[in-house]
């Protein structure tokens, strides 16, 4: 479902995570980051049932949302559509000088500034991080070196295989559905040859009965994959034509491809 409610909340959080039910012994099914612009559609006490751009609805407490007193001072906080600056993971300073980390992705508060790490910011990214499938396969593999599989992830502190993607993507300008299920559903066939892909195809995989799909990679071309595996502990690339006992089960649950399309 598509944001469809009146009321915006922010994340003021460096992340918050997206449970499944309105309690935090419930599963964390994704995240969101700081400066991140949600729908509110319910809300049971301390909780909010919020939907993302992205169309994935959830459970996020009302501790990590920015407590202005009014819509104008939250949005405020958040910072100027257009003007504001992304971490590409960085430190950052307020004015009253405390600092905290941001994870790739996160907006920066309005009036703080970068003092270790990198950022973007809003009115470069087009140029910076251009809508080529091949320059997100390349941003995938830096950005995420040694993350660790962590389910509901979407960052380099901690990503699962759609949260690797959907990151990737969405910092290139694409928005992809949150799950491996849905991102299978869009863009063009890309077939079932893994030596004939290209950098910044998709590669769906399964290991159920019913063949639905239960996980994804990113090609880097040369029959070669970077993703967010459990049986790898997190990031890995794997060489699809060559490889242990781990990559043979891969290429045994393989699907097919998909060649996402950039609009800009």
């Amino acid at each position: 479902m598509r944001p469809t409610g009146s009321r915006r909340a922010f994340i003021s959080a460096p992340i918050a995570p997206m449970h499944g039910e309105p309690r935090v012994s419930s599963p964390q099914i994704s995240q969101r980051l700081s400066g991140h612009a949600l729908q509110v559609q319910d809300v049971q006490e301390d909780w909010l049932h919020v939907c993302g751009d992205d169309g994935y609805e959830g459970w996020i407490h009302r501790g990590y949302v920015a407590k202005g007193s009014t819509r104008e001072d939250a949005e405020r906080s958040a910072g100027i559509p257009g003007k504001r600056i992304m971490s590409l993971g960085c430190t950052a300073a307020g004015f009253d000088g405390e600092c905290r980390q941001l994870p790739l992705g996160a907006w920066l508060h309005a009036g703080e500034r970068s003092v270790e790490g990198q950022v973007v910011r809003e009115e470069s990214m087009s140029s910076s991080l251009p809508g080529e499938p091949a320059a997100v396969a390349a941003s995938a593999v830096d950005w995420f070196k040694g993350t660790s599989y962590q389910w509901g992830g979407i960052t380099p502190w901690g990503a699962d295989c759609s949260g690797l993607v959907q990151t990737a993507f969405w910092m290139h300008g694409l928005v992809l559905p949150r799950d491996a299920t849905e991102q299978a559903a869009l863009g063009l066939d890309a077939g079932t040859n893994i030596a004939e892909l290209v950098a910044g195809d998709l590669l769906f995989f399964s290991d159920r009965p019913d063949r639905r799909v239960t996980h994804v990679g990113i090609s880097l071309g040369h029959s070669e994959m970077v993703h967010s595996g459990l049986g790898r502990g997190g990031y890995a690339i794997e060489a699809m034509d060559n490889g242990d006992a781990y990559t043979a089960a891969l290429r045994e649950r393989f699907l097919f491809a998909r060649r996402p399309v950039f609009s800009r």
